[in-house]
């Protein structure tokens, strides 16, 4: 989107003519051109919708926003009974409760924020054919409505805490890097996904079962200390090993960064996150003649 110049209104006599910018929209060029600015200056819209996706989730719902904390409370009951008791998983020396629910938090996030990032796409087809704004601004808008669940599950943990008597170190401090770092994970795989979506409507289908599987594939019911040396590297090529293990380092304070995992972490977050914004930017040509 660039301006073009101004355009006048018809004025009456003796009255001033009232001047309209005017906008000309053109496609982008290439994959080089991905247009952040157009994202920072329909900053207003990014809000809009994200605050419209936040009210119609609890609109109508008996616990509200509740849902966000019911839900890791029971899923760490159920792991504490099954992984804590009958299994006795390791928790790194902290109570198992604790352990299971500190890797709830960003999996939830990212599950949640992966599931409405990756259809808002084809759920906002009744704006995409309508009017212009970037199209960045619907899978960036469902991963940042999904943190406020976040901040409330962050909450309970607070509590959880003080109850077992196991209080946050300096390392609390590194969470907002952390929370960062588990923002782009879900933004870089919903660009790829949300794209797709668009043009091959399996992915819905496809996306409950790799969550499910993914799930599994990171540390959050067990710890990643049971991964033997030699497959740590390619382990850590899970994006989730990393924010997983780097939100337990924070919260609980337990144990050593996890300098492998993260640093593997990052690098495919970095190469993911780059790659999806040149891909949904070059796809995204076509969202309102195929949607």
């Amino acid at each position: 989107m660039r301006p073009a110049g101004q355009g006048r209104s018809p004025a009456k006599t003796g009255e001033p003519a009232v001047t309209f910018p005017v906008v000309l929209v053109r496609p982008s060029r290439g994959w080089a051109d991905l247009r952040l600015g157009d994202v920072w200056e329909f900053r207003e819209l990014l809000y809009f919708l994200t605050w419209r996706d936040l009210k119609a989730r609890y609109k109508q719902t008996l616990l509200g926003a509740g849902w966000a904390i019911l839900q890791p409370l029971l899923a760490t009951v159920i792991f504490s009974l099954i992984f804590g008791v009958l299994l006795q998983v390791p928790s790194q020396g902290v109570p198992y409760p604790l352990f299971a629910y500190a890797g709830l938090l960003p999996w939830n996030y990212f599950a949640t924020a992966l599931r409405r990032a990756s259809m808002s796409v084809v759920d906002s087809a009744h704006l995409i054919t309508k009017v212009y704004f970037p199209r960045l601004i619907l899978p960036l808008a469902g991963v940042l409505g999904s943190l406020v669940d976040l901040f409330l599950a962050l909450l309970v943990l607070a509590g959880m805490m003080a109850l077992y008597g196991h209080f946050p170190t300096w390392k609390l401090l590194t969470l907002p890097a952390f929370l960062l770092f588990a923002t782009a994970t879900a933004l870089a795989v919903s660009l790829w996904l949300a794209a797709l979506n668009v043009y091959y409507r399996d992915v819905s289908y496809v996306l409950n079962f790799l969550v499910q599987v993914w799930m599994y594939a990171t540390p959050v019911v067990y710890s990643s200390a049971i991964i033997p040396e030699r497959w740590r590297l390619l382990y850590g090529l899970n994006p989730m090993v990393g924010v997983v293990e780097g939100f337990r380092w924070a919260l609980l304070g337990q144990g050593e960064l996890p300098g492998l995992f993260l640093w593997a972490s990052v690098g495919v977050v970095g190469v993911m996150l780059v790659g999806g914004l040149f891909f949904f930017r070059h796809m995204e040509r076509s969202f309102s003649d195929v949607i």
